[in-house]
């Protein structure tokens, strides 16, 4: 898909910018499209090391690129010591979002992969070609690895390959072989390194002091709930521990929090916590903070780590669900005394913070893994709501994670390349590191409000309060059938281009002028979702969205041409009167019409007035386009 293909294309191109000047492979003239392709080829793998195995410096990366004359077919390399595992990676960018999209890795392509006379230390390729110098590090890293033993090897082929199970490609390989096409690139790279979420965290090491906890350092107890058992862990733990966890995770830790990293920034209450770090020396911290709740798949404590008077808590899976206002508020102060030259650890001192620590037991009537997430994310749902927080969560936030809301950001993203914003802050780091544009990004409210507006309820898209939309009636009313995100998508398009035609220059004029009230009455001011509702009636299921620019920009611009019509229309109905107002003046007996068009197009009538008007008056629109399913209009 064009979307999703060109930003990975951007994705790539600000990757490029990381590598500093003298990798001149990097930084190839825009005029040189052959050079700019091969620097992208070479980000590509920098995007899956970052994303992969979270190497977020560019020098980390590139020590791993081996791709070059000599390179034994093998494009990178990565040795996981935690897993025992080195990964050898072949690569294949193409160069547009079709070729990228279909074109297939060939099979001697992935034959001239040559790990096994590498791995037996063989200097040259059978051809009598040298092995690079880069091939010859990446072996005696190898070599020097204890417990050699114990290490498996696997492939990772970056590109497509059609029908071919895993056991053949072992064949073709010699090892264990995973492939990320298009769709995995797409899915598993892109998404994640927009949202800040690829950081994937399996065990979490958060050293605590033993110090004054004579009865031990924690609480521990199990609950039953409806929709799973658990254990609770409560215990106290440094609060920079907690800041440099979040510092270093950010989103990844907080992919069930009802908002996202940046989604804190610019709280008062964030101002608050610090000045509790900063300005006081003792623990008030432990008194004042309603501490932090991470759920876990599992938990251990160890009081015998060799040192004195502290003990390590690991938690495997960790996610932050409840204090993410404090977590990102140490995690913010921890970075900015870091940027001062300051030392945390002095100024954070014997601060600590209390932590609440939820663990999933496995329930054994649950089938599948999808059942047992599912009762994760209702338990997530129904803690979330009720815990004690410090910072009030409205209504969107807290529907942030709904199953709902969840599918309907994978659907826009997989079939439009758009991004739903269903979490506060959820594609800020994204936008900040120049990897999407603000416009690609979609506003819930507007949203939902949209859809409002396409099944006829113009009215209400326009009045409802936020709390209302989000209201759990409401929300599950409006999104309750997956069958109907098309047409919303098609309405959230309509809207993008009644959005662009009321602006000038980019720029939103502060009041509507003259000739667009003469154009197109108050439809810009005020009626901006009446015209989404009367353009959506246009959708038909034969359209498709992606390739429908122009005819929603014929259509809108037709119906914005009927609109000072409909308004006169609306001005003669008896129900509207106290709309439209009839004032005669005393002296000179001239009548005017003293109008609310803020009013009306929140009114009741409305709705009626767009369906008669726009079905009975205006049947040329319906000459000039294709109907829609409805037959017209409405």
């Amino acid at each position: 898909m064009e979307n999703k293909y060109n930003t990975l294309v951007n994705i790539l191109d600000q990757l490029r910018t990381e590598a500093p000047a003298e990798y001149k492979r990097y930084h190839a003239l825009a005029e040189d499209q052959i050079n700019v392709e091969k620097g992208r080829a070479l980000a590509l793998i920098h995007l899956f090391l970052k994303v992969k195995f979270g190497l977020t410096s560019f020098f980390d990366r590139e020590a791993l690129i081996t791709d070059g004359t000599g390179d034994g077919g093998v494009d990178a390399y990565y040795i996981d010591k935690n897993n025992k595992v080195i990964y050898f990676i072949q690569s294949k960018f193409r160069n547009s979002s079709q070729n990228f999209e279909q074109k297939q890795i060939q099979f001697d392509e992935l034959l001239s992969m040559d790990i096994d006379r590498l791995l037996e230390g063989e200097m040259a390729d059978t051809r009598g070609i040298k092995y690079s110098s880069k091939i010859n590090s990446m072996i005696g890293e190898i070599k020097t690895l204890s417990n050699i033993a114990k290490y498996t090897y696997s492939v990772l082929v970056l590109a497509n390959i059609k029908n071919v199970p895993s056991h053949k490609l072992q064949k073709l390989t010699g090892f264990a072989t995973e492939v990320y096409n298009f769709e995995r690139s797409y899915n598993e790279l892109v998404f994640p390194v927009v949202t800040g979420t690829y950081y994937n965290i399996s065990d979490l090491f958060i050293y605590i002091s033993l110090t004054n906890k004579a009865a031990g350092p924690k609480i521990s107890y199990s609950v039953k709930t409806e929709y799973t058992d658990c254990n609770i862990t409560a215990l106290f733990v440094p609060t920079i521990e907690i800041a440099k966890i979040l510092y270093k995770y950010k989103n990844s830790i907080l992919k069930y929090n009802p908002r996202s990293y940046l989604g804190f920034d610019k709280n008062k209450i964030n101002i608050e916590i610090a000045e509790t770090i900063l300005k006081i020396d003792t623990n008030e911290f432990a008194l004042y903070n309603n501490g932090i709740t991470m759920l876990s798949d599992s938990t251990n404590i160890n009081e015998r780590i060799g040192e004195r008077e502290k003990a390590q808590l690991t938690v495997n899976n960790p996610q932050i669900i409840n204090g993410g206002q404090t977590a990102y508020t140490l995690s913010k102060l921890y970075e900015q005394l870091l940027d001062e030259g300051k030392n945390p650890e002095q100024i954070f001192g014997d601060k600590e913070v209390l932590l609440k620590v939820i663990t999933f037991i496995k329930d054994a009537d649950s089938v599948t893994d999808a059942e047992e997430e599912k009762k994760k994310i209702q338990l997530i749902e129904s803690v979330s709501k009720a815990t004690n927080q410090q910072t009030p969560i409205d209504e969107a936030d807290r529907r942030s994670n709904d199953l709902i809301q969840i599918e309907l950001q994978k659907y826009i993203y997989n079939n439009f390349g758009f991004f739903y914003n269903r979490k506060r802050g959820e594609f800020a780091d994204g936008i900040k590191s120049g990897y999407i544009t603000k416009d690609m990004v979609i506003d819930r409210d507007v949203f939902l409000r949209v859809a409002l507006a396409s099944t006829g309820n113009p009215t209400e898209a326009k009045r409802i309060s936020g709390a209302n939309l989000f209201s759990s009636d409401r929300f599950n009313e409006i999104l309750k059938n997956t069958k109907l995100f098309d047409s919303y998508f098609f309405a959230y398009k309509v809207y993008l281009v009644v959005k662009s035609l009321s602006l000038i220059g980019g720029k939103r004029v502060a009041r509507v002028t003259k000739t667009e009230i003469v154009n197109y009455g108050n439809a810009f001011r005020y009626g901006t979702f009446a015209v989404v509702s009367v353009v959506s009636r246009f959708y038909n299921d034969s359209i498709n969205v992606r390739k429908a620019d122009d005819y929603i920009n014929q259509i809108v611009i037709s119906v914005l041409n009927k609109w000072t019509g409909f308004e006169e229309y609306a001005q003669m109905q008896s129900g509207n009167g106290s709309y439209f107002q009839v004032i005669i003046d005393q002296v000179t007996g001239k009548e005017t019409i003293q109008t609310s068009y803020e009013s009306y197009y929140k009114g009741s009538t409305l709705n009626k007035d767009l369906k008669d008007y726009f079905f009975n008056v205006v049947k040329a629109v319906n000459n000039e386009f294709q109907l829609g399913s409805q037959g017209g209009l409405f």
